[in-house]
């Protein structure tokens, strides 16, 4: 068997170029599909771009001179062996990815100031652990643009305000930030639990599928009227006009305190980067979101 290390710093290192040179398809295509669908002329123009920039990333090089800082989300087997590999793996990973992409440093102090160089640092990258059942580990790698992360939000409800005040306060975010995001975006919304809670979902909410809607209907039901709303606001791509303002809006909860209604909102920009990858205990490896070869 292969040195366990090794595969796993080696699959992150792949996923990392990935995410950072190549949108997942069900993204690109809705770009592809929006731009197709537009009438308005400025709107056409800025979709076109960003397409023509996929085309020259898909060279080789960062789809957007913002790589984003790094995060993985990973969810790990509670029999996978090597749980003890994967923090360290992720960490080189990180800084082999920068210097041979490369990517752009973005991990910078904020207490004493100064650029790390490598994009790693304090509590960078930062790891969300789950554990799961099975003997396998999934492994995304989300660097998350500061750009889309600078409007994303946590509004603290009165909980009389039920799930009007909650969609109001999702598209009056959307106002207000118009097209600083860099739109079309894709929005996650987390409902409930705690501020923190909250926004932790809004995130996870950003690595499901385009086509994935919640299996609850009323929740489902729930994005689409947010969609729906914030693409009727004409904000367009990068705030010029438009039908496509959003590619997609994704919902979902945890129960509340009585006294308490948080609502997360995270905001990602069209450059959505994420690549994921399941690495056996026999260390096969299989991309999910990137097929490779030899997959």
């Amino acid at each position: 068997m292969e040195d366990p290390y090794q595969v796993i710093h080696d699959t992150t290192f792949r996923l990392l170029k990935k995410a950072v040179t190549e949108l997942p398809p069900d993204i690109k295509a809705a770009i592809d599909a929006a731009s197709k669908n537009e009438t308005d002329e400025t709107a056409k123009t800025q979709l076109s771009a960003i397409l023509t920039n996929l085309d020259i990333a898909g060279t080789g090089v960062p789809m957007c001179q913002d790589t984003g800082i790094m995060i993985f989300y990973v969810k790990v087997g509670a029999k996978f062996p090597f749980i003890g590999e994967i923090k360290e793996a992720l960490t080189q990973a990180s800084r082999k990815a920068t210097k041979e992409v490369p990517i752009r440093p973005n991990a910078v102090n904020p207490i004493v100031g100064g650029n790390s160089g490598d994009n790693t640092g304090v509590k960078i990258p930062w790891i969300n652990w789950e554990i799961v059942d099975g003997d396998s580990v999934e492994i995304t790698a989300f660097p998350k643009g500061g750009g889309s992360e600078n409007v994303s939000i946590v509004g603290m409800l009165k909980p009389g305000v039920g799930l009007t005040g909650v969609k109001k306060l999702v598209v009056d975010n959307a106002l207000s930030y118009m097209g600083k995001a860099c739109s079309p975006n894709i929005i996650g919304v987390g409902i409930g639990g705690g501020s923190d809670i909250a926004i932790k979902i809004a995130k996870q909410q950003l690595l499901r599928p385009l086509n994935d809607k919640h299996p609850e209907p009323e929740v489902a039901k729930i994005e689409e009227e947010l969609m729906d709303a914030i693409n009727s606001t004409g904000i367009g791509p990068m705030g010029l006009g438009g039908k496509t303002t959003v590619l997609g809006v994704k919902v979902d909860y945890a129960m509340r305190h009585p006294a308490s209604l948080p609502v997360g909102v995270a905001v990602q920009c069209w450059a959505a980067r994420q690549s994921t990858a399941i690495i056996t205990k026999d260390m096969k490896v299989t991309y999910l979101t990137h097929p490779m070869e030899g997959n």
